[in-house]
């Protein structure tokens, strides 16, 4: 088909030539290059999200690099790629080192300081692009290779505060918060020394952060943000911003934040499910058992409403630079704490790496990489995104599918719901622990083991063994 495409294209150029002007089937079939998507219902319930950290994917750190395994992602099911922030990082207060013992680059020797690249959060200009990922160019050609394999690009949009380099500092000082004496100030209770925190008080502010992320809707087709610490902007400026931004286009939204209140009236599509990591984190050390993740459930319930989703997730950049690689927070519980994201309701994240069994912790403020190497958990992945995107008892979105706790006895250690929509069900049954368990359910009928294909019978009166850590996904026969 694309050297169909091409030939019509090629013709087209021939033909301008000739009539010393552009012909209007050249621009159509140009056009037909990069495609344009819209946010769906269905996007919302087979969702996969991949957080894409572009200096770290590979060792030039730069959009070609990541552009170029787009389509290896739709072989995991991706459906949405976050990328961590793309834009210029101030050079003022660049950090070197985190924690509250944290160093400015400026604080070490001549020689060591252009290692020290900053946060990506320390934004200097909303509207350009950071030259150490490319240029512009290299940026539409990774949407445009995104949207062609069906996938959406989203942005990490940082509304609470800027670099000390940002031009507002100057031409708008009014748009941040000062202190007693005046001085403008990073933000309170934080170690992030590197940014100076906004004042959405602040009306002009308001305008200007609209129109900054209304450019990449218009001028550069992206498909919506991720906001960064979305809470600590007062809710008043969503409520705000994001009808205007969906007015341009249809747009998906995550607010790294919890807040109930951030989902309603249509503003963030997605929330993190926060409380759900750090459960899932202290079930693998044996912090605590499986009564923890019911009772999560539970408040999840009571917190949300129907509709809320929730992104599900085992790693992700702050966790895996500052908390520790999924192995040194889960150990054997990796896999078992992986299937888990995907199977509960909501949308499971990928993080850079993780696909290619990340084994260490990514430098944040400096460059870093990791080799591109298939093993388990890139077939685990591609066999879990198979299984969202087909089957319904999957659903994470508006319309989810029903989550049952099933009842298990002779062991507190054994994790076991069961997920189902229309014809649909799958039976999540895992071993929460670092010993054999014997048990046996009241779940009763005929199962396929996702895994390894086996038929499965689930009976009153049998009793069944798992091994530490193991887990089985049973499908409806």
């Amino acid at each position: 088909m694309k050297k169909v495409i091409w030939l019509i294209v090629f013709t087209s150029v021939l033909m301008s030539c000739a009539q010393e002007k552009k012909t209007p089937e050249l621009a159509q079939e140009i056009k037909i290059e990069n495609v344009e998507l819209t946010v769906t219902p269905e996007l919302m319930e087979t969702g996969i999200i991949y957080e894409a950290n572009i200096r770290q994917y590979s060792p030039e750190g730069i959009f070609k690099a990541f552009t170029k395994d787009i389509p290896q992602l739709k072989q995991l099911g991706v459906t949405i790629i976050w990328l961590m922030p793309i834009f210029p990082i101030s050079e003022t207060k660049r950090k070197a080192t985190g924690g509250e013992d944290s160093k400015f680059a400026s604080e070490f020797p001549k020689e060591e300081q252009a290692k020290y690249l900053g946060s990506y959060y320390a934004v200097s200009d909303f509207k350009k692009i950071n030259p150490e990922f490319g240029t512009i160019e290299d940026f539409r050609e990774l949407v445009k290779t995104a949207h062609n394999n069906g996938i959406y690009i989203i942005l990490d949009w940082v509304p609470n505060h800027t670099g000390w380099d940002h031009t507002w500092l100057k031409t708008n000082p009014e748009f941040y918060t000062r202190n007693k004496k005046g001085e403008v100030i990073h933000p309170k209770g934080t170690d992030w020394t590197d940014v100076a925190d906004l004042n959405y008080d602040n009306k002009g502010l308001r305008v200007e952060m609209v129109k900054d992320m209304s450019h990449w809707i218009e001028n550069e087709g992206i498909d919506g943000f991720r906001c960064d610490v979305a809470s600590s902007v007062p809710t008043f400026f969503w409520e705000e911003a994001i009808p205007q931004l969906r007015a341009k286009k249809s747009i998906f939204m995550l607010a790294e934040a919890w807040e109930p209140e951030l989902f309603k009236n249509n503003l963030f599509d997605m929330g993190y499910a926060w409380d759900g990591h750090h459960v899932m984190n202290a079930l693998a050390k044996g912090e605590k058992k499986v009564k923890a993740w019911d009772n999560y459930i539970i408040e999840k319930s009571e917190r949300y409403e129907n509709d809320d989703i929730l992104m599900n997730f085992v790693t992700n950049h702050d966790e895996n630079s500052w908390n520790g690689t999924i192995k040194e927070r889960m150990g054997e519980a990796s896999q078992a704490m992986t299937v888990l994201s995907y199977l509960t309701r909501g949308m499971p994240l990928i993080y850079s790496g993780q696909e290619y069994d990340l084994d260490h912790k990514l430098l944040f403020f400096e460059k870093d990489s990791f080799p591109h190497v298939k093993g388990s958990t890139w077939k685990l992945l591609e066999q879990l995104g198979e299984l969202k995107r087909k089957n319904k008892a999957l659903h994470g979105g508006k319309n989810a599918a029903k989550y049952t706790k099933i009842e298990t006895t002779l062991n507190k250690s054994i994790l076991a719901f069961s997920r189902e929509k229309e014809n649909d069900k799958v039976v999540y049954i895992s071993n929460v622990s670092d010993k054999e368990t014997i048990f046996s359910t009241k779940e009763a009928g005929t199962y396929t083991n996702y895994f390894n294909k086996q038929i499965i019978e689930l009976n009153p009166d049998k009793e069944y063994t798992l091994k530490p850590f193991e887990f089985m996904v049973l499908v409806k026969d």
